[in-house]
C-alpha cells in the first residue's frame, strides 16, 4: 500500500507552522513598562531608553522577554479569553459552519501553552493550565472535526476560506486531496 504525496503534505503543514510562528515573533506588539530602562541592546534591537509606565510597541519577542523577566506587561487582550469566546461561538455553529479565527490564532495558543507550560511553580496554578489546555483540544477537536466533514464533502460555502487560520487552509487542502483520493481510488474516476 502506498501513501502518495502524504509525507510532502504533513512537512508542508510542518513549514507553514514555523514560518507563521516567526512572522508572528517578528510582528508588534504592546507592552506597558514595569520599570525603566536605559541602553539595552536585545540581538540587532536596541532600546535607548524607556520609562516606567510608557507604552511602547516593540517585536514580539522582545516584548516577550521583557515579560518574562517582568520589566513590561502586555496590553493585548489575554489569550483564555480570545479562546474562550471562540469555542463558546464554535458550539453555537451548525456542524458544518465554522466561526472566524484570527490569522495568529494558533499560533497565539501554541505560544501562551508554551509560555505557561515552561513557567515556574506558583506563576499559575496547574489546574488553570489545564483548564486552558482543555479548552484548546476542544476547540481543535471541534474545528478538525468540521474540516473533515466540509473536506469530504462535494458542496462547500464561498466564505468558508474567509473563516479559516492559514494553518486550517493547508490541513482542509491535505484531507480534501486525500478524500478526493480516496473516493476515486473506491469508486474508480467517477467524483
Amino acid at each position: 500500500m502506498r501513501l502518495p504525496h502524504l509525507s510532502t503534505e504533513q512537512e508542508g503543514i510542518r513549514e507553514l507552522f514555523e514560518r507563521k510562528e516567526r512572522e508572528f515573533m517578528l510582528s508588534k506588539c504592546k507592552v506597558r513598562m514595569r520599570a525603566s530602562l536605559e541602553n539595552l541592546d536585545a540581538g540587532e534591537y536596541r532600546i535607548d531608553r524607556l520609562a516606567e509606565g510608557q507604552s511602547i510597541e516593540l517585536p514580539r519577542w522582545v516584548a516577550e522577554e521583557l515579560v518574562k523577566l517582568k520589566l513590561a506587561e502586555p496590553q493585548e487582550e489575554r489569550f483564555e479569553d480570545e479562546l474562550s469566546r471562540a469555542l463558546s461561538k464554535e458550539k453555537m455553529m451548525g456542524p458544518l459552519q465554522l466561526s472566524f479565527l484570527p490569522p495568529d490564532f494558533y499560533i497565539r495558543m501554541r505560544r501562551r501553552l508554551l509560555i505557561l507550560s515552561s513557567a515556574a511553580n506558583g506563576e499559575i496554578r496547574k489546574e488553570d493550565f489545564e483548564k486552558l489546555r482543555q479548552a484548546c483540544y476542544d476547540i481543535i477537536g471541534m474545528r478538525l472535526s468540521k474540516l473533515l466533514s466540509l473536506s469530504s464533502s462535494s458542496s462547500q460555502g464561498s466564505s468558508l476560506a474567509d473563516r479559516l487560520a492559514p494553518e486550517e487552509e493547508a490541513f482542509f487542502s491535505v484531507s480534501q486531496s486525500l478524500s478526493k483520493e480516496w473516493r476515486a481510488a473506491l469508486l474508480g474516476s467517477a467524483r
